[in-house]
């Protein structure tokens, strides 16, 4: 009974909707899978996804995960990580979890007002002698100063590990998200612009580091007789895989298709005084389109977010409020003590709503939510 609310099923129009491939589609790669009678353990399912995925993502070496969170955790055990790490509190709860669950302390800095990602120049400030990476976060896909975050964590010897979950097949000028950093994380859960059902990844470029994290992926296990570490049961099944070929064949499709969502929203809204549109922090920027988040100013517009947020609930649009609240207010973490002076992330927090969007939507129904914002207003 304490989960019935999450199966109750309501009518309307959602923030997002996973991006199915044909079912046909998807049943040919099922057959295989009961042919050869592999379901998990890096099967063959499990390496032609793996050699397509590195292929798309221009990847050094991509180790496919069972999903994102712990594709990022697996990366920070990994590398070995004790002590302080920057990171941005704007943000989905895996990225601290991630951080905290690895015995690490998060040093919350403050984001940028343009992009929401972490604001490279307070960065600096914040490192001290106990500090021994970065954790930033590509927030709805834009990617961060990265540039600026190679040269600080150079100058201080510190790891570099993107939190990419947003940023599937983004790139900055014509590398792909993925080549920054000692590491990144990428997202596959089914609410992404790419899903393998659950899943992700993570990219790194050094084998050493590659084979640790291969390693911590199946328990730590080395061989038939030795496990070298204490890992977890972080391996993609077959079935997982399987869709992660079908949706590659098909991403550019949902990219198309969400862009023209997108461009619907940012024509009809962008221009209305106290509704603000995060920008790239470049212009080379390609993007995937996986969220649409807005910024309603309340001074401006006399109405707070959350009035906006129920008016569209009331008439069967549901939003989201992504992210609020910052992963430095959670109540697990409210008495650690844990740093960091986030004013402009507290701001915006209180003032995002992400719309729906995904492939499936149509124009027509993005209108709609546009009116309704419109009447609201």
């Amino acid at each position: 009974m304490i989960f019935k609310k999450h199966f109750e099923k309501r009518r309307g129009i959602f923030v997002t909707k996973p991006s199915l491939p044909p079912a046909e589609e998807y049943m040919e790669y099922v057959r295989r899978i009961f042919d050869n009678g592999i379901l998990t353990n890096m099967g063959p399912m499990h390496e032609e996804f793996r050699e397509k995925l590195s292929d798309y993502l221009d990847a050094d070496i991509c180790i496919p995960t069972c999903n994102g969170h712990m594709a990022l955790e697996m990366t920070i055990q990994a590398m070995g990580l004790k002590g302080e790490v920057i990171t941005t509190p704007f943000t989905f709860a895996s990225t601290t979890h991630a951080i905290v669950r690895n015995g690490c302390t998060p040093v919350f800095c403050d984001i940028r007002e343009e992009d929401c990602t972490m604001d490279a120049e307070k960065i600096e400030e914040l490192i001290t002698d106990k500090t021994v990476a970065i954790v930033p976060v590509h927030v709805y896909g834009l990617p961060c100063n990265v540039d600026r975050i190679a040269e600080i964590a150079k100058k201080h010897n510190l790891k570099v590990i993107y939190d990419a979950a947003h940023a599937f097949g983004v790139k900055v000028g014509r590398k792909s998200i993925s080549q920054f950093g000692d590491a990144s994380m990428i997202s596959f859960h089914a609410t992404k612009a790419f899903q393998t059902i659950e899943g992700g990844c993570t990219v790194v470029h050094d084998k050493d580091l590659a084979m640790r994290i291969y390693h911590l992926i199946n328990f730590g296990i080395m061989s038939e007789e030795t496990v070298a570490s204490v890992g977890a049961n972080a391996k993609m099944n077959e079935f997982e895989a399987a869709m992660g070929i079908c949706s590659l064949n098909h991403f550019e499709e949902y990219v198309a298709s969400r862009k023209e969502i997108f461009e619907t929203y940012r024509r009809e809204l962008s221009e209305i005084p106290g509704i603000r549109l995060p920008q790239p922090y470049r212009q080379d920027v390609t993007m995937n389109y996986a969220y649409m988040p807005l910024f309603f100013d309340p001074k401006v517009l006399g109405k707070d977010r959350d009035k906006i947020y129920n008016y569209l609930a009331l008439h069967k649009v549901y939003a989201r409020k992504y992210f609020y609240p910052l992963t430095s207010s959670f109540e697990c973490y409210r008495d650690k003590g844990f740093s960091g002076y986030v004013p402009v992330a507290e701001k915006a927090s209180k003032e995002v709503l992400t719309l729906p969007i995904y492939s499936d939507l149509t124009v027509e129904e993005a209108a709609h939510i546009c009116d309704l914002i419109r009447k609201c207003i």
